[in-house]
């Protein structure tokens, strides 16, 4: 019996990468969600473990620290923890054993398989927290994403690398659209951060808005309401480092992390916790430090891609809180979800008119983008005059452009219309529009 090979690149790679120091501290208080200890040495988001009494392991992270002391806050419950328990860093667990094999598959914010079809091998290991790269590594976008959903190909064109803002209220459809964006793309992979989701809605998700086909060619990454806040931060971490994998690899991937106002909520949760002051509505100075290094870790490279989708969950439809505002003033693009919309049956809920795709211009086709504009001026006569038009208060006849504008309003919301399981190729989209484009000129 032959014995199998042995990988002397693999065991050189396990060795370079193993911290030869244990760098170990002690207990000393607790304060609410923060554990205070002399040591160990460890920097700013590293993890440690901590070894209790009941030879319990507890995992946390650093968060802070203050008069010498180390703040770190658990990622996991804390039942049997005292003081003088010994604490070890764990600096080299801050990163995603990636390969292949995280295709299809399911992951917690540890970056550990959650659905039972065993360990991943891997081939790579990622830091989780990266530094984006710099202005000058960037690729210019000039190439058209394509998503399958009508309202946001015809109208909002995406490039491959660019980041956009999903904004809307509660109950509007957001995760429905989230789906159809994964399940239709023409990207090569999809990574998919479900953070601070009820636990209920993540395996209806799963199993029934992306189903068998959209999770083959898919990475999951899951960290429910339930779990610590540093948790749901490394949750989208994990699924960041899983999408450069793959760009690394030289593919086109479309991240879509749902939400961004839960993660400004768990790096509140930790920054409140370390003593950080609060600012704009209780956000504390780290919550903004944080978006725009997740954010820019997205983008065209020379190697590959990463196309972001970020929701922001915006409070009463309020528009310009806080979050909302910041998220909108750093992302290539917004799509904005109307409640009067849904409330009317109208999915996917897209407010057209108040949203932007800024790379659009470049990526569509030229004779598209003059057929969306001469639409958006039709949606827009319609909404000026919906009242006078509601009210009865218009003559047919007085307004020509408005009286062909009225003739093709139902076309228009027929096009803008689209189940969930529904997708449109984007030779069929432009020929409607060129359809409809026309039809509100005579």
């Amino acid at each position: 019996m032959t014995s199998a090979p042995l990988d002397l690149g693999r065991l050189h790679r396990v060795v370079a990468e193993t911290d030869p120091f244990r760098r170990t501290g002690v207990v000393r208080e607790t304060s609410g969600l923060i554990i205070e200890s002399d040591g160990p040495a460890a920097a700013l988001g590293d993890f440690c473990e901590i070894l209790t009494t009941q030879r319990r392991r507890i995992r946390t992270q650093v968060v802070g620290f203050r008069n010498g002391r180390v703040l770190s806050m658990p990622l996991e419950e804390t039942p049997g923890l005292q003081l003088g328990d010994t604490i070890v860093a764990r600096g080299h667990e801050a990163r995603l054993a990636a390969g292949p094999g995280l295709l299809g598959r399911v992951l917690d914010g540890f970056g550990r398989p959650i659905d039972g079809l065993g360990p991943i091998e891997a081939d790579k290991y990622y830091v989780l927290d990266a530094q984006p790269p710099g202005p000058l590594e960037r690729e210019p976008i000039r190439d058209r994403l394509v998503t399958g959903v009508r309202a946001i190909d015809g109208f909002l064109t995406c490039g491959r690398g660019q980041r956009i803002g999903i904004f809307g209220g509660s109950g509007v459809g957001k995760s429905t659209l989230l789906a159809s964006l994964v399940k239709n793309n023409d990207a090569q992979v999809s990574v998919l951060a479900l953070i601070g989701e009820r636990n209920r809605e993540v395996r209806d998700f799963i199993e029934n808005d992306l189903g068998p086909e959209g999770l083959k060619r898919s990475v999951v990454v899951v960290a429910t309401s339930d779990r610590p806040a540093p948790l749901r931060i490394r949750a989208l971490q994990v699924a960041l480092a899983a999408a450069e994998y793959f760009r690394d690899q030289g593919k086109d991937v479309l991240l879509v992390a749902d939400s961004v106002t839960r993660l400004a909520m768990a790096q509140r949760e930790i920054g409140l916790a370390a003593g950080e002051p609060p600012s704009q509505k209780g956000y504390t100075p780290s919550v903004f430090q944080l978006l725009p290094r997740v954010f820019e870790r997205a983008g065209r490279f020379k190697d590959g891609s990463i196309t972001a989708f970020f929701t922001v969950l915006v409070e009463g439809d309020d528009m310009n809180e806080p979050i909302a505002d910041a998220v909108r003033g750093i992302l290539d693009g917004h799509i904005v979800l109307s409640r009067a919309l849904g409330q009317k049956g109208h999915y996917p809920a897209i407010d057209v008119l108040q949203s932007v795709s800024r790379l659009a211009p470049r990526v569509a086709a030229p004779g598209q983008a003059e057929s969306a504009n001469r639409i958006r001026e039709t949606m827009a006569l319609l909404e000026n005059a919906a009242d006078l038009i509601r009210v009865g208060a218009y003559a047919s006849g007085s307004n020509p452009q408005l009286d062909s504008a009225i003739a093709i309003e139902k076309e228009i919301q027929s096009f803008l219309r689209q189940t969930p399981h529904e997708t449109s190729d984007i030779d069929t989209t432009a020929k409607l529009m060129a359809n409809l484009a026309r039809a509100g000129t005579r």
